[in-house]
């Protein structure tokens, strides 16, 4: 198990075969490999972009399993084990563990809108049931709740596994008194504004943009550690463009599906998603079009790259 971590992480998709009835196992261990040759530095299956909710528990298990059985140790795989039920937060949480995984992501249980109390005490059942880190997830739009920075620190300092979290409120300053509240204990890993996280003392970045530009969302960070400001901003910007002729079209979580298809159209087809999500092909003209919009989008990124870094073994696979 890596000591720390560290960088831009992405957030996988799940792989499925093209009538969406299962695992594909040869496009996860291709896109996997895509990752690895891309300098991801880590991954985690299972989040909101991995569909969580619509895979069985069996499937759950084969995902982890071949993901953490094909990377081998090369770089650490973090699974989304959240629940609604605490009972079975802890079943996939030890479950994970013992298949291999180098740390937990974990949002808050929801639907019921906890308080802070319960979601003490989900946190508290699932750090006791487990050694490996988690990593706390705080996304008020899918769990209903929005956890403080002084909870935060509080979680941190009871108990010892807890030592990251994903900050996705939409609030950037949220990093820094994160930060300031736990002492600096809490690594911080940004949910947007990549730049402006790390300026506030964000330590990675866990994105949905490594399913389709693995590069790009590695090597920003890269950039930012490396004191390269500016051109991190101008990579900053192109996603940027990207996001917008996402959201322009689609409801909150666009990149579900947008990823899945942007993924297909750079050579690593991973199928569409599941419903109720809105497929990719249920977008019909529109979603075409806006891909349309995103293609040509890429490809100015990987010529900005190659200007800031030409570098041939960088080169997209």
């Amino acid at each position: 198990m890596p000591s720390e971590f560290r960088g831009s992480y992405s957030v996988l998709v799940t792989p499925f075969t093209e009538d969406g009835s299962q695992l594909d196992v040869d496009a996860l261990r291709d896109f996997l490999d895509w990752q690895l040759e891309s300098g991801v530095p880590g991954v985690i299956v299972l989040g909101t972009t991995g569909e969580f909710l619509t895979v069985t528990d069996e499937e759950r298990t084969q995902l982890v399993e071949e993901t953490v059985k094909h990377l081998d140790g090369r770089i650490p795989v973090l699974v989304g084990t959240m629940n609604a039920s605490t009972a079975n937060a802890v079943r996939y949480s030890r479950e994970a563990e013992e298949l291999g995984a180098d740390g937990l992501m974990i949002v808050p249980p929801y639907y019921y809108t906890p308080t802070e109390a319960e979601i003490f005490a989900y946190y508290r059942a699932v750090a006791e049931a487990v050694s490996i880190p988690l990593m706390l997830y705080n996304n008020p739009v899918t769990s209903n709740v929005d956890m403080s920075a002084e909870f935060v620190a509080r979680l941190t300092r009871a108990f010892e596994n807890v030592r990251y979290i994903k900050e996705a409120s939409m609030d950037v300053a949220r990093v820094y008194d994160i930060v300031e509240a736990t002492d600096g204990v809490m690594s911080v890993f940004a949910g947007e504004r990549i730049v402006e996280s790390f300026l506030l003392g964000a330590v990675g970045y866990v994105n949905p943009y490594g399913n389709y530009i693995p590069r790009a969302s590695a090597r920003i960070w890269d950039m930012l550690v490396a004191g390269r400001l500016e051109e991190a901003k101008r990579i900053q910007r192109l996603i940027s463009r990207i996001d917008h002729v996402i959201a322009e079209g689609h409801p909150t979580y666009g990149h579900q599906c947008y990823s899945k298809a942007l993924a297909g159209a750079v050579g690593h087809p991973v199928g569409d998603v599941r419903p109720p999500l809105t497929t990719f092909a249920e977008l019909g003209a529109e979603g075409r079009e806006r891909l349309g919009q995103i293609t040509p989008l890429l490809a100015e990124l990987d010529v900005l790259l190659d200007e800031l870094e030409p570098d041939p073994a960088l080169s997209r696979a």
